[in-house]
């Protein structure tokens, strides 16, 4: 896993710091794929596949890594409003997390978003709202919750000089599910910015903040990231690569540092 990670460095480096020249084709539709990829909620089909990969978690110096397939899908519901569908499901392994030597793997549970947004932003602000969804597919009971939850979602941006300024924010319920595991109420917030280049290379960071209220714990990551837009064939193709800086998690379960590496298949219309 760390070859990879490695790999997925390199070739993201080799993207951001190639010859000018051989970006220049082509380049303001880079731009305009980066900006629109800055946006969560643009009218663009994508389907990124993000890799977190921690280490040094707990007690136990425990390892996990995250795959995080989130395809999101733009419909036209009116001439001036869209409905953006967002699916997060992560693809989860991890070591020496639950006990020394244990070892547990499979899907993780789902979050489905779903935002009413206007088509055309006004002065660059976009607002998207709807609801969110908690959809218990976790194949292992150490990696899920057993519930079925539902919450408010909203997010709101202001891109400008090829900057991104902008937040998400969600709150779950449950619902429904296994009554022998607790309840969920959890908020995720998670504000953003990112500058780029009219090549589409990009730089950025966010931070990922979950607050479980049941539990009354908070878990604070901060994501610095690279980005570069590019074409691998006819396919359009964002890479991104950066650190995983653990802030705060719940008592024992702190990362010591982690990477977040990954690649987004780009569906311009």
């Amino acid at each position: 896993m760390k070859k990879t990670v490695l790999i997925l460095g390199a070739i993201l480096s080799f993207i951001l710091f190639k010859p000018a020249e051989a970006q220049e084709s082509g380049g303001s539709d880079a731009a305009e794929l980066a900006k629109k990829l800055s946006n969560p909620i643009a009218s663009l089909i994508s389907v990124p596949f993000q890799n977190n990969t921690d280490w040094g978690i707990g007690p136990y110096g425990g390892s996990r890594n995250t795959l995080n397939i989130q395809p999101v899908v733009p419909l036209s519901l009116t001439d001036d409003i869209n409905l953006i569908v967002r699916w997060v499901q992560p693809v989860i392994s991890q070591y020496n997390i639950t006990g020394m030597g244990e070892h547990e793997s499979g899907f993780g549970d789902a979050v489905v978003s779903a935002f009413f947004s206007p088509k055309a932003s006004k002065g660059g602000v976009t607002l998207g709202v709807g609801p969110v969804f908690l959809v218990p597919t976790a194949t292992n009971d150490f990696l899920g919750t057993k519930k079925f939850g539902v919450g408010p979602t909203a997010v709101g941006l202001i891109q400008a000089n090829g900057m991104t300024i902008g937040a998400l924010l969600n709150q779950v319920w449950s619902i429904a599910g296994d009554s022998d595991r607790s309840s969920v109420s959890s908020m995720f917030f998670q504000p953003f910015f990112t500058y780029n280049w009219k090549s589409g290379a990009g730089i950025g960071a966010n931070f990922e903040i979950t607050q479980n209220w049941k539990g009354n714990t908070t878990t604070v990551w901060m994501n610095p990231v690279m980005t570069a837009v590019t074409s691998l064939g006819k396919q359009k193709t964002q890479f991104l690569f950066g650190p995983r800086i653990n802030l705060a998690a719940p008592s024992g379960g702190k990362a010591d540092f982690g990477v977040r590496a990954g690649v987004v298949f780009l569906f311009p219309k």
